[in-house]
């Protein structure tokens, strides 16, 4: 989950951020390229005072450096200092805008076209030149700005100055500079703070799936610390403890109604067992009557036996311990030896050294019921296999038989209660050994799979952990 908001969250600060950096860094283009407006048009209002006193010359243009008016002469020394100090062309034009009172440099003059033509126009009609299109970074432009020279009420002239952009771009782009570095650090710091928050509020969510995990997996003592969190969380953790505070009642109650149940029905069972038998002196030797009803009896007693071994196994704690996997199983397939050569099966071992935290007596009685399994449908000539590995996180005991095997929907339900495959239910059992296996490896974090062998058999692999779990 913190995964899929964690984005989201970034997402939406992004926006955020971009929302407010991007007009800022506008604003300060535009201020930037203010500052020097207003320079040049200080700068184009000073040579237009001086431009004022120069008389016109009486064919509209003058000679280089032939004006003997003195106040022309001052305005081009002017502008050519001006033109030299700061690079920026500059020069008083008549209205054709070819004509110079003066200009720096000699050979610069009005553009016929473009912005600078504009602003010229502009200016001659009586109005100082016009907001300056904005100069971005990226763009090599030039800023031009012109002011009128008014004589007695008229405009004579226009002062047009034109400046390199080289250091207002340079300065805009400091400033961006600037705004991004803040657009980053304000970026990490509402990263860490979401980091944080998602932390906070997903910290309940992450407890409350790993204790329902644990209770899934049968550690029904699992619970939920309701503490941290937002406050729906902290309710949903107590409404989740008391559910299941109920749900262990319930289970609890099962149990001991079958623990109760079968230990209850035992006695007279066994009861009816002996009178059977006392009546079986009675008849005939062979009657096949009181040989159907014997079995079926010891059928009965079977599964009461079973129940009870089930509802201690749910019921008992693990006792768990560092056990020498490879050794415990090398037990078992020489305990099961006998009985494999008695139904001419062949049932081999390969049990390397291997450690992990189990229930050995728990652990046993799963593997017997798994390899009894296995000897029961394997046929004659056949073999069971026994095979111990282990990686850095668990031990597998997989046990393979040669049998006829179960199809997919089959294994879908095998190791539930009293099933039995419709092909098998001619074997004994009572359909509770696997079932019993299942809850002794639940109690101690481990588990019990199945699945298809071929080209024909079942393999089933009993998994425990090599790390002891949390109880």
């Amino acid at each position: 989950m913190r995964t899929r908001l964690l984005p989201l969250l970034i997402v939406l600060m992004a926006a955020v951020l971009l929302a407010l950096g991007v007009p800022l860094a506008a604003s300060l283009a535009a201020a930037e390229q203010q500052k020097v407006v207003v320079d040049r048009i200080d700068d184009t209002a000073r040579f237009a005072a001086l431009a004022q006193f120069v008389t016109d010359p009486p064919t509209g243009s003058r000679s280089d450096g032939a004006d003997d008016d003195e106040r022309g002469k001052i305005l081009q020394d002017e502008l050519d200092t001006y033109n030299d100090v700061y690079g920026i062309r500059a020069g008083v034009f008549y209205r054709s805008g070819q004509a110079p009172m003066a200009n720096a440099p000699k050979n610069w003059y009005v553009p016929v076209k473009g912005e600078g033509r504009d602003a010229f126009a502009e200016a001659f009609l009586g109005r100082r030149s016009h907001d300056p299109k904005q100069v971005w970074p990226w763009q090599r432009r030039r800023l031009v700005v012109a002011s009128p020279v008014i004589r007695d009420g008229d405009v004579v002239a226009v002062v047009v100055t034109d400046s390199p952009t080289g250091e207002l771009r340079s300065r805009t782009l400091h400033g961006w500079l600037w705004i991004g570095a803040g657009e980053i650090a304000a970026m990490l710091l509402a990263l860490g703070a979401a980091l944080r928050l998602t932390g906070w509020v997903l910290k309940p969510v992450r407890v409350l799936d790993a204790t329902t995990h644990d209770i899934a997996t049968g550690r029904l003592k699992s619970r939920v610390a309701a503490a941290g969190g937002p406050p729906e969380l902290r309710r949903l953790a107590r409404s989740f403890n008391e559910m299941a505070d109920n749900v262990e009642d319930v289970l609890e109650q099962q149990r001991a109604f079958v623990a109760d149940a079968s230990h209850q029905l035992r006695n007279p069972l066994s009861a009816l067992l002996l009178r059977i038998e006392l009546l079986a002196l009675e008849l005939p030797e062979g009657n096949e009557e009181i040989a159907s009803v014997r079995t079926e009896g010891k059928r009965l007693a079977q599964v009461l036996d079973d129940l009870l071994d089930l509802a201690l196994a749910e019921h008992a704690e693990a006792d768990l311990c560092l056990t020498d996997i490879g050794e415990l199983a090398q037990e078992r397939v020489a305990a099961w030896g006998p009985v494999a050569d008695s139904k001419g099966v062949r049932l081999t071992g390969t049990c390397p050294a291997t450690t992990a935290w189990a229930d050995p007596i728990a652990l046993s009685s799963a593997l017997d019921a798994v390899i009894d399994n296995a000897l029961k449908f394997t046929p004659e000539g056949e073999s069971v296999e026994v095979l111990v590995a282990s990686n850095g996180e668990a031990s597998r005991v997989v046990v393979t038989d040669r049998g006829p095997g179960l199809t997919d929907e089959e294994l879908a339900r095998v190791g539930d209660r009293f099933w039995r495959s419709a092909g098998h239910q001619n074997v004994k059992g009572s359909g509770l050994g696997l079932s019993i296996s299942r809850a002794l490896l639940s109690a101690g974090g481990g588990s019990i799979a199945y699945a298809r062998h071929e080209p024909h058999g079942l393999r089933v692999t009993v998994t425990v952990p090599r790390t002891r779990q949390a109880s």
